[in-house]
């Protein structure tokens, strides 16, 4: 379906800290040292920073730190939202408030028992805010791709907001997993389909792009799937997805452990990506691999994927279980 739309390490050393940091020291979700001002000056009721870091993402087309800068002050509004009242209040046509409001809004109904419902009232005014951003920002579109993807819209629908996506940005992360979890829940099982999707994009990118990541991304999705909606993966599943797509899946850990070696260690920018790579990778069983990551992420863990882990999710500990259980491996000289 989505494949049709698509057509289309940077290699620097790096050093890597030499131990992993205790688990006092750990930090969940630490915004990065450009986003760290923005929030803040929100915490103070300020969006004049915010304003000006996400207007620089767009004036440079830094289209995946613009997408997740907004997906992170959308958050922050959730709970604090005085900042970004006032900042509507004082442009209501501002672009960049346009997007973050689209983004809390998109949040704010996701969580609901009636999700589909609210969303599906709420798509005219997010592909509205969307078309408003001009011709060349393709993150508004990601936020459309959500909406309709809770809202459960039709193909023609989403295949329609995503030719809107791609068109202003064929290498935009963001719209890619949209793209990808949208196809995994309209077919459920499908993981060669997704995967497939996943691997095209990657391979179309440059060496540097975020999207080379995607396969990964699929690998979890693949792994994670369900069959009870619980949240959490049948173990039976789990088996047959890595006996039918083993070589895919470590192909897609291997292409991402390559894209963070392009990375600083302790990087809060990498630090996503890195926790999903030692997530995949613990589920592949490749122990070795997985460490490698642990000291390259530093002291950053970033609650997707932990929070998909459990039906009580608590990411930080989590994260701390599993790092301790890669160690227990390595210790007993299992790999």
């Amino acid at each position: 379906m989505l494949r049709a739309f698509l057509r289309t390490a940077a290699a620097r050393a790096r050093s890597r800290p030499s131990r992993p940091a205790p688990d006092d020291d750990v930090l969940l979700d630490a915004p990065d040292e450009r986003l760290a001002p923005a929030l803040v000056a929100a915490a103070r009721g300020e969006h004049g920073a915010a304003a000006a870091l996400l207007a620089g993402t767009r004036a440079n087309a830094e289209w995946d730190h613009r997408d997740r800068y907004a997906t992170r002050l959308a958050a922050f509004a959730r709970s604090r939202a005085e900042w970004l009242d006032a900042w509507r209040a004082t442009a209501p046509d501002d672009p960049d408030a346009l997007l973050v409001a689209a983004r809390l809004t998109v949040h704010r109904h996701w969580d609901s028992p009636a999700r589909a419902e609210l969303l599906r009232e709420v798509i005219p005014s997010v592909v509205a805010a969307a078309e408003a951003a001009g011709p060349v920002d393709p993150v508004p579109w990601r936020t459309a791709l959500d909406a309709a993807r809770g809202a459960r819209a039709p193909h023609t629908e989403f295949e329609r907001l995503w030719e809107q996506a791609v068109r202003r940005s064929p290498h935009h992360y963001g719209s890619h997993v949209a793209a990808l979890e949208y196809l995994a829940d309209a077919s459920p099982g499908a993981h060669g389909e997704c995967l497939d999707f996943a691997e095209t994009a990657a391979q179309d990118a440059p060496e540097d792009a975020l999207v080379r990541a995607l396969p990964l991304r699929a690998a979890f999705t693949c792994l994670t799937a369900t069959g009870t909606g619980t949240g959490t993966s049948a173990p039976g599943a789990t088996a047959a997805t890595l006996r039918t797509h083993r070589p895919r899946l470590d192909a897609a850990a291997d292409r991402a452990a390559a894209l963070s070696a392009a990375h600083p260690a302790a990087d809060p920018w990498a630090a996503e990506l890195r926790n999903l790579l030692v997530y995949v990778l613990v589920r592949l069983g490749r122990h070795r691999d997985a460490a490698e990551q642990l000291r390259l992420t530093g002291p950053y863990v970033t609650s997707f994927p932990w929070d998909r882990d459990t039906d009580d999710p608590d990411p930080l500990g989590r994260f701390l279980q599993v790092r301790a259980d890669v160690r227990a491996h390595l210790e007993t000289g299992a790999h």
